[in-house]
């Protein structure tokens, strides 16, 4: 009598239809057995079937056994190049030109292999002079296009059947949603549609600019009009949600967009973010898309840059990044880690903005986190700076460190000065000594003719960076911007908080202006400066147009459905100590001669100074008594500035 099991889980009954799910549940396995399989046939038929084409149907005697013997070797040959050109792990879902390259190419080396075996050089084993005839060199051609052809059918027609048939049983299971830009980045939008079923967004049709394109289909959704026609499209489309594909459109035309949807009643607008970075196989991802946010319709640019150029300069370098958790630090770090460095050093004073930092990127660059690391530290301490460049030895700095607020920097004028000015030496000499390839320092529209401290220590800083360049080895650049809307202690952050509250918005004068950029498209340029940038050079962005802050807080006010003065008030409540109603960046007091990027400058600096005489100017500065707030010496600290910067001058 066999022994009773006492565990009921040993014979287990599966039921049919779970036998049959399991069969045919798609797994790698059974995808590389269907199209071995099915190649293996193919190279079979095309063989007989070239043939039958080169003799027009009449074959005469001795060929058929010929064929017949050598069949083994072309499939061999076939299926085994198809196996070296990775066609059997390609994921023919999403089959495009660069698998039919592949393929193509397998068959043609496969061909021209079979013809030497079989023609030029014949194995003697084969005996095929026995059979009375030669094979004919035409039917490798043949055979080579029939074999390309059949191939290629059998993965377009999985793929036909994956996004045409099936998905047309489920194309009403996302959102209707219209796609504004009917370009290359809507297409590959509506692309990863198709490849999520339509789940979550269904697409009803694409609006564009270009009235060329209107009536067109891409891959079965129509161009319906152009992007004027928004209200129109949405009402007849029963449209639930707009994407907004144009990832480089300027902000009063995301403006206009963006009310006009508003108007027709969307609530869900979702916008494909600026790109930075190039691959050869670029591509959308639903999950990047991103909201509209206030500084994208207040500031944001059309901003062009060489992506092959900052690629070469960037991918698989050692980048160290100062500042690494600031508005402008961060967003380099973003940057350059779609990039692909080597390595990528994060240097920063906040420890707890270095942790969350931390956090963000390995969930947005998981590939990237061996390659990062994170440093605790200040430009002030010249030991840290050298012990970590040294360590580390990155070949790009990006020295992003420095205290920016103006009127904060007016009631610490000695703490502006140790960060700006001597943390800047301390990383520009550190450079030098372990032979950092290239410094790029972030400077401000404020060190052109200066008003503040702040604008002043960055201008020494800027003398930093030409005084180092002179000493051959490492190459400095400094890259002065304008506002960058959203930065901390910005005013857009600002107004948005008073916002909150229920007003008032609080603006220095009516006539205030300033030039205002987005962080991204600002770091964009400073990426693109790199590149252009030579030895001992000085460059400026071009920002833009300058705006009158009173123009930004009403136009603020009214994306919020409000009404400037009635709704919210506005106050002007006067310069503030170290700000002057305009700033300059394209100024008299230099000039600039253009480079080849129509927004990089580069300015005509008259100021030269050597090591030797840096050394002797932050002697001085060294000499100051350090005391507190409240206590201190401000107006000593004034003074070294106005004698070392030609056009500083007090408000």
């Amino acid at each position: 009598m066999p022994p009773i099991s006492h565990n009921p889980d040993k014979y287990t009954f599966i039921a049919p239809e779970q036998l049959i799910d399991k069969l045919i549940r798609p797994s790698a396995l059974k995808r590389f057995i269907f199209f071995f399989l099915g190649d293996a046939l193919i190279v079979t038929l095309s063989l007989y079937l070239a043939l039958y084409l080169r003799f027009d149907l009449r074959i005469k005697p001795g060929y058929i056994p010929l064929i017949t013997e050598a069949l083994p070797f072309f499939l061999v040959v076939k299926l085994a190049l198809f196996a070296v050109f990775k066609v059997y792990k390609m994921t023919w879902r999403f089959v495009g030109l660069i698998e039919l390259y592949n393929i193509g190419l397998a068959t043609l080396v496969a061909e021209a292999f079979l013809m030497v075996l079989l023609v030029i050089t014949p194995l003697p084993y084969l005996h095929l002079d026995h059979y009375g005839v030669h094979f004919p060199r035409s039917l490798f051609i043949l055979d080579g296009l029939i074999s390309f052809l059949f191939v290629c059918a059998l993965r377009i027609s999985r793929r036909g059947y994956l996004e045409v048939i099936r998905n047309k049983r489920s194309f009403a299971q996302g959102k209707r949603t219209l796609i504004v830009g009917a370009g290359i980045t809507g297409e590959l939008v509506l692309r990863d549609m198709a490849r999520r079923d339509f789940a979550e967004y269904y697409p009803v049709g694409f609006l564009d600019d270009n009235p060329m394109k209107v009536g067109s289909f891409i891959h079965g959704v129509r161009v319906l009009g152009v992007t004027d026609r928004l209200a129109e499209a949405v009402r007849k489309r029963d449209v639930e949600v707009v994407i907004i594909a144009i990832p480089s459109t300027h902000f009063k035309s995301l403006r206009k967009i963006h009310h006009a949807a508003r108007e027709a009643g969307i609530t869900r607008i979702k916008m494909v973010p600026q790109m930075y970075k190039h691959h050869a196989r670029f591509e959308v991802s639903l999950k990047e898309l991103s909201e509209i946010s206030i500084e994208d319709l207040i500031g944001r640019q059309a901003v062009e840059v060489e992506y092959d150029r900052i690629e070469e300069l960037l991918t698989d370098k050692a980048i160290m990044v100062t500042g690494a958790c600031g508005s402008i630090g961060s967003e380099i770090v973003r940057q350059v880690c779609g990039f692909k460095p080597a390595s990528l050093i994060l240097f920063e004073i906040d420890e707890t903005e270095l942790h969350n930092m931390r956090l963000q990127l390995n969930r947005a660059f998981p590939e990237m986190a061996d390659r990062l690391h994170y440093v605790v530290g200040d430009v002030r301490d010249a030991v840290r700076v050298g012990g970590v460049i040294g360590t580390h030895r990155p070949q790009l700095v990006f020295h992003a460190a420095a205290y920016k607020h103006v009127p904060m920097m007016e009631d610490n004028s000695s703490e502006a000065v140790k960060v700006n000015i001597f943390g800047t030496r301390n990383l520009a000499r550190a450079c030098q000594l372990h032979g950092v390839e290239r410094f790029v320092m972030i400077s401000t529209d404020k060190a052109v003719m200066p008003t503040s401290i702040m604008g002043a220590t960055k201008r020494v800083a800027e003398y930093v960076c030409t005084a180092y360049s002179r000493e051959g080895g490492t190459e400095y650049t400094s890259v002065r911007f304008g506002n960058v809307l959203g930065s901390r202690g910005s005013v857009l952050p600002l107004f948005m908080e008073q916002l909150k509250r229920g007003g008032p918005l609080t603006v220095t004068d009516r006539e205030m202006k300033r030039y205002f950029m987005t962080i991204p498209e600002a770091v964009s340029l400073v990426l693109q400066a790199a590149v252009l940038g030579n030895n001992g050079e000085v460059l400026v962005l071009d920002m833009g147009e300058p705006v009158k802050v009173v123009e930004l807080a009403e136009e603020l006010i009214r994306l919020h459905g409000l009404k400037p003065y009635e709704d919210i008030p506005i106050e002007f409540v006067g310069l503030r100590p170290g700000e002057k109603l305009f700033e300059e960046i394209l100024t008299a007091e230099e000039g600039t001669e253009a480079t080849r990027h129509q927004k990089v400058f580069v300015a005509r600096n008259s100021a030269a100074h050597t090591t030797e005489e840096i050394d002797r100017m932050l002697a001085e500065f060294a000499a100051l008594p350090d005391v507190a707030p409240g206590l201190d010496n401000r107006q000593v600290v004034k003074e070294l500035l106005m004698r070392h910067v030609q056009h500083y001058k007090q408000d």
